[in-house]
């Protein structure tokens, strides 16, 4: 966290990593916050199999996925 300048608010540091993933149409999507994506995925799609809809891009989320999107936030 980091004080804003002459104020008693703190703001906190997000690292926004973008990431581009091919979707089960093989169409390029961008995701321009992947924390936030994985924030939906583990809230939403936590276990077993499913389609992930975002813009007209389809994703199927299996551990697998979980696991790569994991993966690329270390």
């Amino acid at each position: 966290m980091v004080k804003a300048q002459d104020s008693d608010i703190y703001l906190k540091k997000m690292n926004k990593i973008k990431i581009t993933l091919k979707d089960i149409n093989n169409k390029k999507y961008v995701i321009d916050d992947l924390h936030r994506f994985k924030k939906h995925i583990d809230k939403f799609h936590s276990t077993g199999t499913s389609i992930h809809e975002e813009k007209g891009f389809y994703f199927l989320v299996n551990e697998q996925f979980r696991l790569y999107i994991k993966d690329n936030l270390k």
